[in-house]
């Protein structure tokens, strides 16, 4: 994985894009994309290609995981880390299946993403 890593973070609310997006550029993330439904994110990870995502599973147009298979079909290099409120058992289980490297429970700490971006980083 290249050291510029280009980031996507992929959320409906505003505010934990924003969260999400502002902690990876303090890691050094070089580039932060965001999108709010399953469309943009589409487009934009097709023009991009993104190192690393964050995916939300509720999504207004398209269920995160099915976004999740979409991105590994076209790059399965991109690392996806899954993000939700609703951690069951069978959406952790349903990540993990279609490619996700870790699984995001909602609300995070700082703490909790620099883990899982840091060892990317170097």
């Amino acid at each position: 994985m290249p050291s510029a890593l280009c980031a996507l973070v992929v959320d409906d609310v505003a505010a934990v894009r924003s969260y999400i997006s502002q902690i990876l550029l303090s890691l050094g993330v070089v580039s932060v994309l965001e999108a709010a439904d399953g469309d943009s994110a589409t487009k934009l990870f097709s023009q991009h290609r993104p190192d690393l995502v964050f995916l939300d599973i509720q999504l207004p147009d398209i269920n995160g995981q099915q976004l999740l298979k979409r991105f590994r079909q076209q790059n399965e290099n991109a690392v996806v880390f899954m993000v939700s409120a609703f951690s069951s058992v069978d959406n952790l289980k349903m990540a993990v299946e279609n490619g996700a490297r870790a699984f995001v429970v909602k609300p995070f700490t700082i703490n909790r993403i620099h883990k899982l971006v840091q060892p990317l980083l170097h």
